[in-house]
This record gives C-alpha cells, structure tokens and sequence, in this order.
C-alpha cells in the first residue's frame, strides 16, 4: 500500500526520524518563556542546561538519545526488507507495531516505569531483526 509514492513502510522511517525531535521538544516544554535567569531554557548553551535538568525532564532527554541510537538500524531493516520484495502487507504492519512499540517506549520512560519501559524497548528491536529478516 502507497502514499504519495511511500509505502506505510517509509512512512514509518519519517515517523521514526521524528521521534527524537519529539523526546527533545517534551524535554524543554514549557521552559521557553521562562527566563534564564530563572532556570528556563539557555539556547546559548542547551546540552548543559539539559544537564542541570533532572525527573521527567532527562527521561525525555534519554529517550531522545535512544530514539537516535535506535533508528539506523530501523532505517536499514525497511530499506532491506524493501530490497528484497517483502510481502507488503506484512512489512507495512511490522513497521507500524515497530512504532506503536517506540512511543509506548517513550511513555513508559517518561512515567518512569523502567520494567516496562525496557519490555517495549526489546519487543520493538525483536520487531526490527524480524523486518530484516521478511
């Protein structure tokens, strides 16, 4: 099934590539209007500003960098899978659980539920080796 020239496949990859946005965007919320001086974001130096950041805060923060470290080999398994005339269909609903699976991943890290937050976590990189491998 195609969208606009995509398959739900490739849309997923746009999907995934904006995760980590996502993550950075929840990290800083509500933190623009309120001055520096007053603990709110330091666009002149972000990293450590969300160093000094604690909670929910760097949960968010984390998942970001996992939602990074996470989408190469996404990226890859769909582009191979594609290459190499996967059923479709079943291509298309793996990559959709894959990020069913990730936001479920970021809620969890975000409530601090580390137990099941790690489940998501290896239940969508499962899906992942299984679309590398259809």
């Amino acid at each position: 099934m195609t969208y606009a020239g995509l398959t739900v496949a490739y849309w997923t990859v746009i999907v995934v590539a904006l995760l980590p946005i996502g993550c950075a965007a929840l990290a800083k919320w509500g933190m623009f209007a309120k001055p520096r001086r007053d603990g709110g974001y330091d666009n002149h130096d972000p990293r450590a500003w969300m160093a000094r950041q604690g909670g929910w805060r760097a949960r968010a923060n984390a998942a970001q960098a996992n939602c990074f470290e996470a989408m190469p080999f996404y990226i890859g398994a769909v582009i191979i899978a594609h290459q190499h005339g996967a059923f479709q269909m079943r291509l298309d609903l793996m990559a959709f659980l894959y990020v069913l699976l990730r936001l479920i991943y970021i809620l969890f890290y975000l409530a601090d539920m580390a137990t099941l937050r790690s489940t998501a976590w290896t239940l969508a990189l499962a899906i992942n080796i299984a679309i590398l491998f259809i």
